[in-house]
This record gives structure tokens, C-alpha cells and sequence, in this order.
């Protein structure tokens, strides 16, 4: 399928271990997309890797993960986002790693919880609903085994979905890491956030005391 170059949405992801980016038309069509595990190379390897799928176009809009995930991937994506729609004067929008995960998850009509490797030993978890996809609780940063005890859904999706089923001692895990090119499945409420970053938790630097 063609798709004319002024309907192109460029998704930026960078929020995990892997570094991911894409092209879709209006309609979901993928026009293009990279997908690379990197680690912690989203610095070095981002931008390049959007210059190789753009070659020389210039989309209609931006949509870009905002979180929560790596520190430095979700702020090198962000930042690239901003830059690339301040340059291009295009419209961006965001969209959350859990809600794009439950996406991918594709178990209409079963409910499904998120679970991504956090900070401090922590697991991200959110829970959404199969039908609409929309959230049926609050993100959230816990330790495995309260993580396990707030999650209700049978099927775990994310980086820490077989950390979470194996506390619980129950349930389905797949193990997935965001990818840019399924970005269309989110609703769109979903993919029209704030393009500003979700943490997920409270920043471990502690402000000083006032004497």
C-alpha cells in the first residue's frame, strides 16, 4: 500500500531496552518502521536511525512514549520528539508504555495488566480493560510481591510480566517491549496525551530541609 507522504505520523519509542521508530499513514498503515534492541545505546542510535526511515520526508505529525521506563531513553525520546516537531511545526502528541503494551497484547475483550522493569527493584504495573483498552487502575511503582497482589488480570504483558506471574505463582506472562510501529492499535485518547514524561514514581533525590 502507498502512502502519500503528508499523512505520515512518525512514532518515536525509546523508553526501554529497545530503541524503536515508525512511519503510519491516517489509517494504521505502516509505511515504514526500525526496531532495534540497543540497551543504553537510544542516544547514539535514535536520531540516525529516524534520518534512515524518513529519508528525506517529513511527516504530518509525532507521537512519542512518554513513560514511565528508562530515565535516559524516555528524555532522549522526548527531547528528539520536541526538537524534530519545533523544526518540522507539526503537531505531537504522547502516549503511555502500559497502555501501548496492553495494545500489543491484541486479547480483545480480556482484561490485561502491564508490568515493566522499574527502578530500585520495583515493577511499573497498570491494569487495563480488553474491550476498550482503557486503564482500570492507576500506574503504579511496587515491589514484585505487591505488585503481584494488585494485579487481577490472568495475562501480564511487559519487560517484567514473567518477574510479576512467577510472584503471584499464577497467570499467563509474554514478555514484549514497546514498539513504535504499534502505536495505531491505541485509541485515541490514548495516543493524545501530554508529550511530557511519565515517571511513575517519585524521584529518589530528596529536596533539603529549610533552616
Amino acid at each position: 500500500m502507498t502512502v502519500e507522504t503528508s499523512s505520515l505520523i512518525l512514532v518515536i519509542d525509546s523508553v526501554s531496552a529497545a530503541c524503536s521508530a515508525a512511519l503510519l499513514g491516517d489509517n494504521g498503515e505502516i509505511a515504514g518502521e526500525a526496531h532495534e534492541v540497543v540497551g543504553r545505546g537510544h542516544a547514539e542510535r535514535l536520531v540516525p536511525m529516524i534520518g534512515e526511515l524518513l529519508a528525506g520526508r517529513v511527516p504530518s505529525s509525532i507521537m512519542v512514549d512518554c513513560g514511565p521506563g528508562s530515565f535516559t531513553g524516555l528524555r532522549v525520546g522526548l527531547a528528539a520528539a520536541h526538537g524534530l516537531a519545533i523544526g518540522w511545526q507539526v503537531p505531537l502528541a504522547g502516549y503511555s508504555a502500559p497502555a501501548l503494551l496492553a495494545a500489543m497484547a491484541d486479547r480483545r475483550g480480556a482484561p490485561v495488566a502491564a508490568a515493566l522493569q522499574g527502578g530500585h527493584g520495583e515493577i511499573f504495573v497498570q491494569s487495563f480493560d480488553g474491550a476498550t483498552l482503557e486503564p482500570t487502575d492507576d500506574l503504579r511503582s511496587l515491589p514484585p510481591e505487591a505488585a503481584a497482589a494488585a494485579t487481577a488480570a490472568e495475562l501480564v504483558v511487559g519487560s517484567a510480566a514473567a518477574q510479576l506471574v512467577a510472584a503471584r505463582g499464577w497467570g499467563e506472562a509474554i514478555d514484549l517491549l514497546p514498539r513504535a510501529a504499534d502505536a495505531w492499535r491505541l485509541p485515541l485518547r490514548l495516543r493524545s496525551l501530554q508529550p511530557r514524561p511519565i515517571y511513575g514514581r517519585a524521584p529518589d533525590a530528596k529536596p533539603m530541609a529549610v533552616t
